[in-house]
């Protein structure tokens, strides 16, 4: 029997509605993903089913006495308090009560003696309490097996960690219906496994939002979509889901076809001269209203963006070389003294074209390991070294780039109407359009946007920039799953290099060639292919752990890393001292080459001689290869070859 529903329901904000009619009903022990573009109404229908909302038309119904529980997709401002405090507040007033008696029996235990007052409040509350150690015991137990400290204030803890309370919280209810909007926003890859193995074992009933697929795939045994203000039902998994839109669309667009086509033949009659319009057929006439006022009602399928980037010349064959990187921050975890390792001897080689994936639980240090390999912050040991010609754009999941009191089209043009974008001059409203910003919104101050479209405009606002190294931190928040594919293609065709910090699976399956982890206790380990290729290779490697012990494998061990005394015995002095000298000369050389990079950058630099621009031009090629021979020739030497 259904537990909860809705039945022609529609509401927007005028106009035309952003849920149009929708009628649904959710059954026990479904696990129901919704899925929709960003700005579908998807987090409005949530808001309305809870009744925190009124709908303009239509019916929505729960079966009497079914309890329904949230997480919102927001942390909201207003919890303070301990984590127990949090927990036991989502119960109403006899969780208020539990928390304030928990606090009471704290305070005269800590005090070690007899406060009257303190004692009579006590007795008053233990009153008000009775019956209520049973709920008391529940929200202990929850907050054991979700792992958390009952005595933690909630105001320090980490997005991840407060994510989680509130899961808690939710769950303290002991919900019919549980409602999650986008659950695995800000939590790590360890949470993420966690809170799936959680709701299968524990959830009853759950009607979900979410953009990680794989989160998806595991959870979800039902599928609605909302699409143009209509909900459609799946009742499958998500790669059958897949196929069968895939083969909606397409009878909806020979559907459509064939009316245009009929529609088109039909103005050609109305239109054809006097004799035609005596003898015409009034039914048809009429049926031609109907078709013209049909087609004004149709809803267009919402586009997809236009991902381009702008390709910076390109870098030499290597990009980032780091050798024995060590950092560490002060404070342990426990609280005392002392500096806790977040890198211990970490050494790469990122070469032009890499698509580096980094992994790692939050708060592991895995932004300070970026900030090092940029040399935008200091290791305290190792060291760092950048290949020439490196134009690097950073996506900063804090969205620190934008000004959330300007418009979405000032954050692009900076005072400007007009871009220059790989070469041609664009209008800044044209260009945004390819992000799916209509002229309207372009106009609207950043702080309404919704985290998609900020994610959007941070990705529009990135890519005005010409880059060959693409730096990306937590770039899929809040991206509806077409947006996402598509930035996993364009990264895929990137011609550049790619470092990106990510927690969704499956997109770094999708786009990285290589994955470095944060392993916990400082040991960081770069492994070959994605999140999965790493899972493969952690349990061989944990496999064969106790049998040798064997030193951290590099998947791309620098040349200089190789101990001398194992190099083969093939290097005469001429060789030896070529080997020598070989970093110098390369630095020397792309020193060079930076100066004329930046030369040709000065518009000065053009009203000069044609003679000379194209002395300085060739001067570059004949550095740029110079400088890739210098390497090979740097690998060959090291191999003993």
């Amino acid at each position: 029997m259904a537990l909860i529903g809705m039945k022609d329901v529609s509401w927007g904000f005028g106009g035309t509605p952003l849920i149009d009619g929708v009628t649904f009903h959710i059954e026990r022990g479904q696990r129901v993903c919704l899925l929709g573009r960003n700005g579908a109404g998807k987090s409005s229908l949530f808001k309305l089913l809870q009744g925190k909302m009124s709908p303009d038309g239509g019916e929505i119904w729960r079966q009497q006495g079914v309890t329904v529980a949230e997480l919102a997709q927001d942390v909201p401002a207003e919890f303070d308090g301990t984590v127990f405090d949090v927990v036991a507040g989502g119960l109403g007033e006899k969780g208020d009560i539990i928390a304030k008696f928990r606090r009471l029996n704290q305070k005269e235990a800590s005090d070690g003696r007899s406060d009257p007052d303190v004692r009579q409040a006590t007795l008053q509350h233990q009153i008000e309490a009775d019956g209520a150690w049973e709920t008391q015991r529940h929200v202990e137990s929850l907050l054991t097996r979700m792992q958390l400290a009952p005595d933690a204030r909630f105001a320090t803890l980490s997005a991840g960690m407060k994510r989680r309370v509130l899961f808690a919280r939710a769950m303290a209810k002991d919900p019919d219906v549980l409602l999650l909007d986008e659950p695995t926003n800000h939590l790590d890859v360890a949470a993420i496994e966690w809170m799936e193995d959680f709701v299968l074992k524990n959830v009853k009933t759950l009607w979900f939002i979410t953009h990680d697929r794989a989160f998806l795939k595991k959870v979800a045994n039902r599928i609605m979509e909302l699409d143009r203000g209509r909900l459609v039902a799946y009742d499958c998994d998500y790669g059958t889901y897949l196929a069968r839109r895939q083969a909606a669309i397409e009878a909806e667009e020979k559907q459509r076809s064939e009316f245009d086509k009929k529609l088109a033949k039909e103005e050609t009659w109305i239109r054809q001269g006097l004799k035609a319009r005596r003898k015409r057929n009034e039914g048809r006439v009429r049926a031609l209203e109907k078709m013209r006022e049909a087609r004004r009602a149709r809803r267009n399928e919402v586009g997809n963006v236009n991902l381009q980037v702008q390709q910076a010349e390109k870098t030499g064959k290597l990009v980032i070389e780091a050798r024995s990187i060590r950092a560490a921050v002060d404070g342990s975890a426990d609280g005392s003294q002392g500096r806790t390792p977040l890198v211990s001897d970490f050494s790469t080689v990122i070469m032009r074209g890499d698509r580096v994936g980094i992994i790692g639980p939050n708060g592991a240090g895995k932004t300070t390991l970026l900030q090092i390999l940029l040399k935008q912050a200091t290791p305290d040991d190792g060291h760092v070294r950048h290949g020439h010609g490196l134009r690097v754009a950073y996506f900063d999941q804090l969205r620190a780039g934008l000004d959330e009191n300007r418009t979405v089209s000032e954050n692009i043009g900076e005072g400007n109407d007009f871009i220059v974008f790989n070469g041609e001059k664009r209008h800044v409203i044209s260009y945004l359009k390819d992000f799916l910003f209509t002229p309207e919104r372009c106009r609207t101050p950043v702080h309404i946007l919704s985290g998609g479209e900020k994610n959007r405009l941070l990705l529009a606002r990135l890519f005005t920039r010409p880059a060959n190294v693409l730096v990306m931190d937590e770039p899929t928040n809040d991206l509806d799953i077409e947006t996402l594919e598509l930035l996993e293609d364009m990264l895929f065709h990137f011609q550049g290099t790619v470092l990106v910090v990510s927690h969704d699976r499956a997109f770094l399956n999708n786009v990285v060639t290589s994955t470095i982890v944060f392993e916990g206790q400082g040991e960081v380990i770069e492994y070959a292919g994605g999140y999965d290729d790493w899972l493969i290779q952690r349990a061989k490697r944990q496999k064969d752990m106790p049998a040798e012990k064997k030193e951290k494998p590099a998947a791309k061990p620098a040349p200089s890393e190789k101990p001398r005394g194992n190099r083969p015995p093939k290097l005469g002095f001429k060789e030896k001292r070529e080997l020598e000298a070989l970093p110098a000369k390369i630095e020397e050389m792309e020193a060079e080459y930076d100066a004329l990079y930046a030369q040709m950058g000065e518009p000065e630099f053009y009203k000069t001689d044609k003679d000379e621009i194209a002395r300085v031009k060739a001067r570059m090629e004949e550095l740029e290869k110079a400088i890739e021979y210098a390497y090979d020739r740097w690998e060959a030497l090291e191999r003993g070859v």
